[in-house]
C-alpha cells in the first residue's frame, strides 16, 4: 500500500524532480534564497557599520572605522548605552522578585479564577501597546514618575511580566513531586527542600525566562520613549535620533551595539534554550 502511494507521489510530481543532480540543485539553490532572505540584511547590516563611505557605482565601501569612534565619542549615545545596561537588569531582577513566587503560587496551587488570572498577563500583548504606555503615562505624570529612573524601569517591567510568569509556572509545574515528598520524608522542611531540590530542578527553566525578560525589558522603546524623554534614553529610543537625523553607518554602528547583547546572551544562554521549557511555559 505505501509502494503504491510513494509511486503515485512521485508520479504526480514535475518531470525534472526525477533527476536527482537537478533535484539538489534546486534544493541549494532554494537554501541559499532563504538564508540570503534571512541574512541579507545582517551583512547589509554589518558593510555599513564598517563603511566610511559607499557611493555608486562603487560595488563595495571604504572601509573605516570613523563612524564607530563618532558613535561611541557621542555623550548622548553613551548615556543611553548606560541607561540601557542599567534599567534591563532592575527591571529583570524587580520582575524575578515578583514574579517566581507566583509563578510558584499558579504552579501548585489551585484556587478561584487562577486560569483566568493566568491568562490575564497575556493581556499586555493582545493588543497595540501604545494605548497602554499612553495611559500608564497619565498615571506616571499624577505619581510624578514621568522622566525618572524609576518609570523607566517600571515600563520595561510590563515587558517582563508574561515571561516571567508562564515560564517558570511551566516549570514549577513539571518538576517530580515524589522527590520533595522524598526530602520531606527524610526530615527536611519547605524552605530546605525548595532550594536543595525545587531549585536547583528549576534553574535551567528560570534562566530561560529570565533571558527573555532581560531581551524584552531591553529592546522597549515606546513605553521608554513616552515615560522617560528627554533625560532617561534608553538604546532603542536613542536608535530612533540616530536613524532620522544622521548618516546610514552611524545608524548601522548603533544597532550593531544594539545587537550584540541580545546575541552574546542567546550565546551564552544556548544550553538553556530548550524546547521543553519554553512548550511547558505556555500550557494551562
Amino acid at each position: 500500500m505505501s509502494v503504491a502511494v510513494g509511486a503515485a507521489g512521485r508520479a504526480g510530481a514535475p518531470w525534472f524532480w526525477a533527476i536527482a543532480g537537478l533535484r539538489r540543485a534546486l534544493e541549494l539553490g532554494a537554501f541559499l534564497a532563504l538564508a540570503a532572505f534571512i541574512l541579507g540584511p545582517l551583512l547589509t547590516l554589518l558593510v555599513w557599520a564598517a563603511a566610511g563611505t559607499w557611493l555608486f557605482p562603487n560595488l563595495l565601501p571604504e572601509f573605516s572605522l570613523r563612524w564607530w569612534y563618532y558613535v561611541l565619542g557621542n555623550e548622548n549615545v553613551v548615556k543611553a548605552i548606560r541607561m540601557s545596561f542599567l534599567s534591563a537588569p532592575v527591571a529583570t531582577l524587580l520582575s524575578a522578585v515578583i514574579c517566581i513566587p507566583a509563578a510558584y503560587a499558579f504552579a501548585r496551587l489551585e484556587f478561584p479564577g487562577r486560569r483566568l488570572l493566568l491568562l490575564s498577563f497575556l493581556s499586555a500583548n493582545a493588543f497595540p501597546k501604545i494605548g497602554l504606555y499612553v495611559s500608564i503615562a497619565t498615571l506616571f505624570y499624577r505619581l510624578n514618575l514621568m522622566d525618572t529612573f524609576a518609570g523607566v524601569v517600571m515600563i520595561q517591567l510590563i515587558n517582563t511580566l508574561l515571561f516571567m510568569i508562564w515560564i517558570p509556572t511551566g516549570t514549577f509545574r513539571g518538576i517530580n513531586r515524589n522527590l520533595e515528598d522524598a526530602a520531606r520524608d527524610v526530615g527536611a522542611g519547605p524552605l530546605r527542600t525548595f532550594f536543595n531540590i525545587t531549585l536547583p530542578i528549576a534553574l535551567p527553566g528560570l534562566i530561560v525566562a529570565s533571558l527573555f525578560a532581560f531581551l524584552a525589558a531591553f529592546d522597549e522603546a515606546q513605553g521608554t520613549l513616552i515615560v522617560g524623554t528627554p533625560n532617561h534614553m534608553t538604546m532603542p529610543v536613542m536608535m530612533y535620533t540616530l536613524v532620522l537625523s544622521y548618516p546610514q553607518p552611524v545608524g548601522a554602528v548603533f544597532s550593531v551595539l544594539l545587537s550584540l547583547p541580545s546575541l552574546l546572551f542567546l550565546l551564552l544562554a544556548q544550553r538553556y534554550l530548550r524546547a521543553g521549557y519554553l512548550a511547558a511555559g505556555y500550557s494551562l
